[in-house]
């Protein structure tokens, strides 16, 4: 674990995590008592075969689908015990997310992509516009602020889709594949740059990823096994 996060106070505490799927076949259980304790500003790997949760582990998490049973605390926050307004509001302003595929709105440009999560948050057009801008500038996009999701390449297009999960300063990133669908050279640089600029916020990730050589460019990896997540040296 780096220097930065060694001290570090507790941003996310998990604790006996349960997630099933009904199947024609019966109950499949993925997650069986999952427990984590992720400290402000880590940037933690989760590496796993494939089907073996990773995914479900960020939905639940990010309270995109309930749990069969388990507790998450971010930042003093229960999310697993709030009504569906209250769940929506703390999601959009403490947690955000960065997928394999882009997800960008193509009918709008990359700052107005970002701009997305503050205006749904009810902030000014004016507040939005200059974070986002801020933000596209610092991870080298400054020649692309006016252009959609169709002329940007897919490595441009995964540094706006990086912009937006921080535009609204949240305490958590969680980023699932999000270098997956990129060539070697280009996942580099989507890479180092969301690691820089997370750093630069002071924003805790959570990373699922299937490469060996980002996870060691991480605080911590641990690995989804079985259903539980373990400490995992490289």
């Amino acid at each position: 674990m780096s220097t930065q996060t060694a001290h570090a106070a507790c941003l996310l505490e998990v604790s006996g995590l349960h997630k099933s799927f009904q199947a024609p076949s019966g109950s499949i259980s993925v997650l069986e008592g999952v427990d984590l304790e992720l400290p402000e500003g880590e940037f933690l790997a989760v590496i796993g075969e494939s089907g073996s949760g990773k995914s479900t582990l960020l939905h639940v998490l990010g309270t995109l689908e309930p749990t069969d049973a388990g507790r998450a605390v971010l930042a003093g926050l229960s999310l697993f015990d709030m009504g569906s307004k209250q769940t929506a509001r703390v999601r959009n302003r403490n947690i955000g997310f960065i997928y394999q595929a882009h997800h960008l709105i193509p009918e709008l440009d990359a700052i107005e992509n970002v701009m997305m999560p503050l205006l749904v948050r009810g902030e000014t057009r004016a507040d939005a516009m200059a974070r986002a801008e801020q933000l596209l500038i610092r991870l080298g996009l400054a020649d692309r602020l006016r252009h959609r999701p169709g002329r940007m390449s897919g490595g441009e297009a995964q540094r706006v889709a990086v912009a937006r999960a921080l535009v609204g300063k949240p305490r958590l990133i969680l980023a699932d594949e999000p270098t997956g669908n990129l060539d070697e050279h280009t996942a580099t640089e989507v890479f180092e740059a969301m690691q820089q600029l997370c750093r630069e916020e002071g924003t805790a990730v959570i990373m699922v990823t299937h490469s060996i050589r980002f996870a060691r460019k991480s605080d911590r990896v641990l690995r989804l096994h079985e259903g539980k997540l373990e400490a995992f040296s490289l």
